[in-house]
């Protein structure tokens, strides 16, 4: 077996997109369905394109809820002090602080958590990481 893809349901694709592309994933793919009434976006981080998010997005609205029932996306990141660095300067909000350089929780704008895990194990605990509360359930 292979891992293919996890499929989340977005009701913005566009606020989507940017969200995941400040993580550093690209859209590799895009299908278009005009009968279904659905466009199927794929994102992949560079260098490991085989692991995708799947992006659905029905043209017709529906209110998913919180997506708190799906549980979370995991990547794991060079840098979790850099990366939640450049997230939190473009406005999305770190649920869950890297206060101890391994481990951070953010949700994009539909709601669905995404757990940043430290490559290689854990960073030193650093400022304003190491005091900075929880934000929100993640």
């Amino acid at each position: 077996m292979k891992y293919l893809h996890t499929m989340i349901r977005v009701t913005d694709p566009a606020k989507t997109i940017a969200f995941f592309e400040l993580l550093g994933l690209r859209e590799v793919r895009r299908m278009e369905n005009e009968k279904g009434r659905f466009t199927l976006i794929f994102l992949s981080a560079p260098g490991d394109e085989s692991a995708e998010v799947e992006l659905t997005h029905n043209w017709d609205p529906e209110d998913y809820g919180e997506g708190r029932n799906f549980g979370h996306l995991a990547y794991r990141v060079d840098n979790i002090y850099d990366t939640c660095q450049r997230l939190m300067d473009s406005g999305v909000t770190i649920n869950r602080p890297p206060r101890d350089g391994h481990m951070a929780f953010v949700r994009t704008p539909d709601n669905i958590s995404i757990e940043l895990l430290q490559a290689d194990g854990a960073l030193d605990p650093a400022e304003p990481w190491a005091s900075m509360p929880n934000t929100g359930k993640w």
